[in-house]
């Protein structure tokens, strides 16, 4: 197992790709290729900049790649409301609650690394 897949964060990174993916199956087919791809690509990137980053094998590596997967989780929590506001969804507070979390560990491991620079 590689090292970003024993964090908790890709882990629930990993989950919320898989909650936006079933989301979006309930979208219009119009929006297959507008919102839906946009979510999409934004839930897909948090995880992935979390790997590449712990793979770069240096501290100020892992924690550019960290800032870039929090402004991804930023981007899909705006359109995760674009969404509900349009009425693609009617309730957004599980993924709300699964943002905050990845948000909020993404910052943790951001200050612990940062303290450890």
């Amino acid at each position: 197992m590689r090292k970003h897949q024993q964090l908790r964060v890709w882990q629930e990174a990993m989950d919320l790709v898989v909650a936006i993916y079933s989301m979006n199956s309930t979208f219009p087919s119009a929006e297959r290729f507008g919102l839906a791809s946009q979510m999409q690509r934004a839930a897909v990137s948090v995880p992935s900049n979390i790997a590449e980053g712990a793979a770069r094998g240096s501290k100020p590596d892992f924690l550019r790649f960290l800032h870039i997967a929090r402004g991804s989780l930023s981007e899909l929590e705006t359109q995760c409301q674009i969404a509900q506001r349009l009425g693609y969804t009617a309730d957004i507070s599980a993924l709300e609650i699964a943002i905050n979390s990845v948000f909020s560990q993404l910052g943790g491991l951001i200050k612990d690394l940062k303290a450890s620079l």
